[in-house]
């Protein structure tokens, strides 16, 4: 059995480095996914955005959580899980149950910082276990070893884990779009058409936000041969490289966004991609996703109610978090997401966290996860995920 999760483990790690979700890749604060969601969005930012850890991103240190491999995970995960059951275990009276909740420190865990909070004050009307790491080698072997019940990971990863686990897994919902910018200090830059003959920095070649930088280029008639494209290791490098060189561009994730320009006054935000990005999917319904919710079926089957339970909490404090963005500022620098509730507080209107779920969750994310088959299949999982894949209401599922 152990020797089964680690081939399965390899085989997700693997596509995780393709995904490079997490922003991260991009290196920002905390795995912005994709990067987001870093070792996968973000491995994150989702689009490469995640960043590693916000905390980092303040002070130049950003590595993507799609760089963090742990092909090794699974073996110690495996233990773990032994020691921790499934949450039939948890069970105190046959109708309640501890619902474990993991996710990756980054604009996919912002959404939940107010749910984090009522469960601490003994207020949610699920009892939940939370836990928070900066590599997605940490949390994926968790889900595949069923010692966590719902996770939030790059999007790309949720595809491959779908694949890879046959079926074992449906996402929920859609928990942060797009966290890619072009950041710099030409203001002449206001479209994609206007990155011809310029140096474009970014990080995560071969990762989620290259195949989306790369899906924009082409869809505005583009190539590489139009301007000149230049990958580093980490994001900070790129921030520094935009500040000795003021005509070029970076691309870069939320939070990190922010802070380089935050410690650059001159640079700015150019372009959102996921302003592109929608402009050219008007039709589709699909969208610039970076981190997902996923839940295991097992878990789903046998507690139904306390997952939708989750799905209504989940956006009640995505929405305070929006809407109340001083309070849910502070709410991300007391769980470590980003160091500085300033920061975060700057950051949040740009990082997209958002509850989408049902029908348009399905939408925007089939499209989404085409547009990376399209690119290299490997960066989902070799295939696109069924319709099972895809969490819907009794009532949706019927129609």
């Amino acid at each position: 059995m152990k020797k089964h999760i680690s081939y399965l483990l390899a085989g997700v790690m693997a596509a995780a480095l393709l995904g490079g979700c997490g922003g991260s890749s991009s290196g920002s604060a905390s795995s912005a996914e994709s990067g987001a969601d870093n070792a996968v969005e973000s491995t994150a930012a989702e689009t490469g955005a995640e960043t590693k850890d916000a905390a980092q991103a303040e002070t130049g240190d950003s590595s993507a959580e799609a760089d963090d491999n742990g092909e090794n995970a699974g073996e110690g995960a495996a233990d773990e899980a032994e020691k921790s059951g499934s949450a039939a275990e948890d069970v105190a009276d046959g109708e309640s149950v501890t619902v474990r909740v993991g996710s990756l420190k980054g604009p996919t865990s912002m959404g939940l910082v107010y749910l984090m909070e009522e469960n601490e004050a003994g207020n949610a009307a699920n009892t939940y276990e939370f836990s928070m790491v900066t590599a997605a080698d940490e949390l994926l072997p968790q889900v595949i070893n069923k010692s966590l019940d719902i996770a939030l990971v790059p999007a790309n990863v949720a595809s491959t884990l779908y694949n890879k686990t046959e079926g074992q897994i449906s996402v929920i919902d859609i928990n942060t779009l797009g966290v890619l910018y072009a950041v710099s200090a030409d203001d002449s830059i206001g479209s994609i058409a206007d990155l011809k003959e310029h140096t474009v920095y970014m990080t995560g070649k071969g990762t989620t936000p290259d195949y989306v930088f790369h899906y924009l280029l082409d869809a505005n008639g583009m190539s590489d041969s139009d301007l000149t494209l230049e990958y580093k290791s980490e994001a900070a490098e790129v921030a520094a490289l935009l500040k000795e060189n003021p005509d070029a561009v970076g691309i870069l994730p939320q939070p990190f966004v922010t802070v380089a320009c935050t410690q650059n006054e001159n640079l700015s935000i150019r372009l959102d991609l996921t302003k592109e990005w929608d402009a050219l999917q008007t039709d589709s319904g699909s969208q610039l996703v970076t981190g997902v919710t996923v839940v295991r079926n097992e878990f789903l089957d046998q507690y139904p109610e306390a997952v939708e339970t989750f799905l209504k909490e989940h956006a009640a404090s995505t929405n305070y978090v929006n809407e109340n963005l001083e309070e849910g500022a502070e709410l991300v620098a007391k769980t470590g997401i980003i160091e500085k509730a300033p920061i975060a507080q700057k950051a949040i209107p740009y990082c997209n966290i958002t509850c989408i779920t049902g029908s348009e969750m399905k939408a925007a994310l089939s499209g989404y996860l085409q547009v990376l088959y399209d690119q290299d299949p490997a960066s989902v999982g070799g295939a696109l995920p069924e319709d099972g894949f895809y969490y819907l209401s009794s009532g949706e599922a019927s129609d």
